[in-house]
Parts: C-alpha cells; sequence; structure tokens
C-alpha cells in the first residue's frame, strides 16, 4: 500500500525550487479537510490549512499568466489575450499541471477525502494555486522565480489554447467586416504547394473583389488562409476578437 504524503524533499525537486521555509510549503499542501480534523482531535499546535495561499496564488497566476501573454502576442488584442489566459487558468486546466508534477500525492487530507481527494480536479487547482503563493512569499515576493517554474509547466497548454484561438479568428472577422459592407466578395485562392510530401508549405492569397489584401504561408491550407486573412485584418486595421 502507497503511503502518503510522499516526502516534500521530492516534490522541491519536481518543481526546481528549494523552500527556505518548510512551514509554507506544508501549509500549501494542507487541505482544510486535515486541519479541521486536526482541530476536533484537541490538537495544541494549530494547523493552518492552504485558503488564505490559494486566494493570493490567484492573483500571482494571473499577473504571471497575462505579463506573459502579453509579451509573446504582441499584436493581438484585449478579447484574444483574456480568451487564452482563460483557457490555460481554469479549473481543468491547473488540476492537469498538478498531476504534471504529481502534486496529489503530497497533500495532507482528512481521512474522508483520502480515497478520492489526491485527483480532485478543484483540491488540485487550489492545491497548485497555494503553491505558486508559497513559491512566491518564500522567494521573497518575486515573480520571476514562479515564472521559472510555472511558464515552461505551462508552455504546452498556451500553445494548444493560442493556436484554437488563431484558428477561429482572423478569418470570422474579416468576413464580419466584409460582410458590413454589403456587396464585397471575398474569396481565398490557393495559389501554390511546395516541398515534400512529409514537409509541405501552401501559400494562399485573400481577394477582396479583384485586389489582393493578404498574402498567407503555412503547412496546411488552412493555416495559411488565416494567415493571409491575418494580413487583411492588419491592412484594415481590423480589431480582431473571439
Amino acid at each position: 500500500m502507497t503511503e502518503y504524503p510522499f516526502p516534500i524533499e521530492e516534490l522541491e525537486k519536481t518543481i526546481g525550487y528549494k523552500f527556505n521555509n518548510n512551514l509554507i510549503l506544508k501549509t500549501a499542501l494542507t487541505h482544510s479537510s486535515y486541519a479541521n480534523e486536526q482541530r476536533s482531535h484537541g490538537k495544541k499546535t494549530k494547523c493552518e490549512h492552504n485558503e488564505r495561499l490559494e486566494f493570493l496564488g490567484d492573483s500571482v497566476l494571473s499577473l504571471i499568466t497575462s505579463e506573459y501573454l502579453y509579451e509573446k502576442f504582441k499584436d493581438s488584442p484585449e478579447g484574444y489575450l483574456t480568451k487564452v489566459r482563460a483557457a490555460v487558468v481554469c479549473s481543468k486546466s491547473l488540476a492537469s499541471l498538478a498531476r504534471a508534477i504529481n502534486l496529489g500525492s503530497y497533500l495532507l487530507l482528512g481521512r474522508g477525502e483520502e480515497d478520492t481527494g489526491r485527483n480532485n480536479q478543484k483540491i488540485l487547482e487550489n492545491a497548485f494555486e497555494a503553491l505558486l503563493a508559497a513559491i512566491y512569499l518564500d522567494s521573497g515576493h518575486s515573480k520571476e522565480v514562479v515564472a521559472k517554474f510555472l511558464i515552461p509547466l505551462m508552455a504546452d497548454a498556451i500553445e494548444e489554447a493560442s493556436r484554437n484561438k488563431i484558428n477561429r479568428d482572423y478569418k470570422t472577422a474579416l468576413q464580419q467586416f466584409v460582410q458590413a459592407n454589403g456587396r464585397e466578395r471575398l474569396e481565398y485562392n490557393h495559389v501554390r504547394e511546395s516541398g515534400p510530401d512529409h514537409d509541405k508549405t501552401f501559400e494562399v492569397e485573400v481577394m477582396l473583389n479583384s485586389n489582393v489584401i493578404g498574402k498567407g504561408i503555412g503547412k496546411t491550407w488552412k493555416e495559411a488562409e488565416q494567415e493571409a486573412a491575418k494580413q487583411a485584418c492588419i491592412l484594415f486595421d481590423i480589431k480582431w476578437d473571439i
């Protein structure tokens, strides 16, 4: 039978950060069910749970993620950035990040939570936010230290979210702009494809009536169309959103 919780030294190795104050890490890993259980058993030493750290961690997470997206997607408007951020800091995503570092195995849980709590989405989400706050406080309020751990862990989720948003964004925005002007005719002209079968490149022009208003190159026709639409949006100063 597996012994829980795992030693916190293993978690420190996983996240690449050594705590100066182990007490704050223990608090981040303590669920309210465990703290309440200790209190009910008459323990004299006060046992803190992670809800206050979770509160702080939510803000730390939002700020670091926002700053990263702001710098990464320099040409994207506020609406786009907001929705990419929402996709990567949602409960499901945060629980997935917690599972990636096996966070559930380090949690202090009450007996009632032992059966399912270590894989419970809400418990993992809250513990992950609390862990971010613990790193932030222990490092002397260093966003850089938290980001060094957080951003690489979130990289795949950010890439997937941004790809999904872009694929729905520019063509829709351009189409709506054209429709608002009545009789205009928008067409995508597949100009050429080149390269070997395993590494093809596709080139597209988007035309408004008979005028080329954008050109795009991509690894698929769809990707090239999106890039051509993006160039047209920039040309007409269209504020795209999703």
